[in-house]
């Protein structure tokens, strides 16, 4: 399954915005399939693929907010693409289990730099920004 997504997410070349209304889905539809050798593979592939790639994955990490989408997701937040990282936290806000709170605090850069981009994020990133850090102390 995951050579199937990976495929589709690399060939999926229509507008950044039909991706968010229309491919998400479909690769939801693909994410929700996965097995546990499915997450290996996908993790093992992740930091070898184009960046926008990566930031559509990311994406659509939330299907069933599993172990596997928490430690790909923790991991791509190492990137120094100011975008791929938003899209990360905006994502994480799904995982609301202690066990998934406990991970992302356990990683105080995580913390920090989301902190350090607040005073500059546009509005609608600042909201989200917000929103992660208050998700994420409840």
């Amino acid at each position: 399954m995951y050579k199937d997504l990976d495929e589709f997410i690399t060939e999926y070349q229509h507008t950044a915005d039909f991706w968010y209304d229309v491919g998400c889905v479909m690769a939801y539809e693909k994410l929700s399939k996965f097995g546990s050798e499915d997450w290996q593979e996908l993790a093992s592939i992740v930091h070898n693929r184009p960046l926008e790639w990566q930031k559509k994955l990311a994406y659509c990490l939330d299907t069933s907010c599993n172990m596997y989408e928490l430690e790909i997701l923790l991991s791509l937040l190492s990137t120094e693409d100011e975008e791929l990282f938003e899209i990360c936290i905006d994502t994480l806000r799904s995982f609301t289990t202690q066990e998934s709170k406990k991970m992302i605090l356990d990683n105080p850069s995580i913390l920090n730099r989301v902190n350090d981009l607040l005073p500059k994020a546009g509005i609608v990133s600042k909201k989200m920004l917000e929103d992660f850090l208050k998700k994420l102390n409840a």
